[in-house]
């Protein structure tokens, strides 16, 4: 029994590159082996429940234009018959994952006993359907920024009875996540931050954040949760600045807290932008404090200082991420989420299918891409050059020194170095054979 929406579209299929289907895979082979390992294990791409299935195609300026049968999302009929189209979708798409926020899956019922009812009552729809398809859930999460309670913060709200409903909320979360063997939990802080320091204070407000994350870490262990807790860094938006601005910033939370063995980071491609960074930055600065856990894809339009959620489409881009995550080991609990919406004019069903179909094979080229490079070498041959001063035994013991004996070691041997060229333009043309 399907619901109909997708009716007269068959399931996708891998036809190769000269394939003229709009809606078939050019690129992404899910059986296709890159560096020994699956292409589909080494993406494990997950769809976004929010942007898919809840958005209902507002903006600023303009009410709904994506009608659908489930919306308004006001019951828990329209709940059902949500995760029926959903299911659906994940089996035409061949999805392996997917994730959501309570509010996604879920109508809103204005006080915490009805939303943990109809919490538990979809999760358990929700698993059945799970259990008939093999679609697993990369990661549950709290919609703590939509509703008018949480307009001055959750975690960091001056209220403490809302900073009590957010604990309880999480829990509830945290608890669906577990039952539905959720791989890993993410907290992204939408309003822990502040429109103005006038009415804030920025450190006691940090301090409740700080505790509040040492409560979900503990009752992680209590409830034997065995995946990943992850944050999600984004500067503004809604805040005019939040507390989890970027990579950088997130860590030195996690370390100032003691949570630095405890959360790793979801990094999104948009939020990147919006900090002023790309996306194999905050991924290379994830990495090299060993807190890269799962990666939100999409894009950002450029001509545009807001978060658009676009679907991604530039190759170049996704093969420096994805070279940067197979540097890194690639992911374990972590994955790849579309965390991208159609366009407010994209109103057909097959519209959809197709954002994801393109979405996919355009990860499937920057993934393959990024596996050329590490297996041809180039990039590390040329870092390996760029550093071998640092090789040699006076330089490595200048490390252990104090600056007066550096400095006399100037005088004795007159050091005067010469400029070495960065070679950043053939190292930019050499990246580009690949994608």
């Amino acid at each position: 029994m399907t619901s109909g929406f997708f009716e007269g579209i068959e399931k996708v299929r891998y036809e190769g590159v000269d394939s003229r289907n709009p809606l078939a895979f050019r690129h992404y082979d899910p059986d296709e082996v890159v560096l020994g390992k699956r292409m589909e294990d080494h993406l494990r791409f997950a769809v976004a429940w929010w942007h898919s299935f809840a958005w209902e195609g507002g903006d600023p300026f303009g009410g709904p234009t994506l009608v659908r049968p489930w919306h308004p999302q006001d019951d828990m009929g329209r709940a059902r018959m949500k995760a029926d189209v959903a299911f659906e979708m994940f089996e035409i798409l061949g999805q392996p994952y997917f994730c959501w926020h309570d509010a996604d899956i879920r109508p809103e019922q204005g006080n915490f006993a009805e939303n943990l009812r109809t919490l538990e009552e979809i999760t358990d729809y929700i698993g059945e359907k799970m259990q008939a398809s093999g679609t697993k859930l990369l990661w549950g999460t709290a919609n703590m920024f939509s509703h008018r309670r949480w307009m001055g913060g959750a975690s960091t709200n001056p209220d403490p009875d809302v900073f009590a409903f957010a604990a309880a909320t999480v829990k509830s979360c945290m608890d669906a996540t577990h039952k539905l063997g959720g791989e890993n939990y993410v907290l992204w802080g939408g309003r822990e931050g502040y429109e103005t320091l006038l009415n804030t204070d920025l450190g006691l407000e940090l301090d409740h954040m700080g505790r509040f994350l040492n409560m979900v870490v503990d009752y992680k262990h209590k409830i034997g949760f065995k995946g990943t807790i992850l944050v999600e860094p984004k500067p503004q938006e809604p805040s005019k600045h939040q507390y989890d601005y970027d990579a950088a910033t997130c860590i030195g939370f996690l370390r100032k807290y003691g949570l630095e063995d405890e959360v790793k980071l979801n990094l999104e491609q948009g939020h990147a932008i919006l900090a002023g960074h790309s996306f194999e930055h905050e991924i290379a600065v994830a990495a090299a404090e060993g807190m890269l856990g799962s990666i939100d894809m999409n894009r950002n339009d450029y001509q545009s200082g807001w978060d658009t959620d676009q679907f991604p489409n530039n190759v170049p881009e996704v093969a420096l991420a994805y070279y940067y995550i197979l540097k890194a080991g690639g992911f374990s609990t972590g994955g790849t989420n579309f965390d991208a919406k159609i366009r407010r004019q994209s109103i057909d069903p097959e519209d959809l299918v197709a954002a994801h179909v393109g979405g996919m094979d355009v990860c499937a080229r920057g993934l393959k891409a990024a596996a050329a490079m590490i297996e041809d070498g180039g990039l590390d041959a040329a870092l390996t050059d760029r550093y071998s001063g640092w090789g040699s035994p006076e330089a490595q013991s200048m490390l252990a020194s104090s600056l007066d004996e550096i400095a006399a070691r100037v005088l004795a041997e007159g050091i005067n170095p010469e400029p070495r060229s960065g070679r950043q333009e053939r190292l930019e043309n050499y990246v580009n054979r690949f994608v």
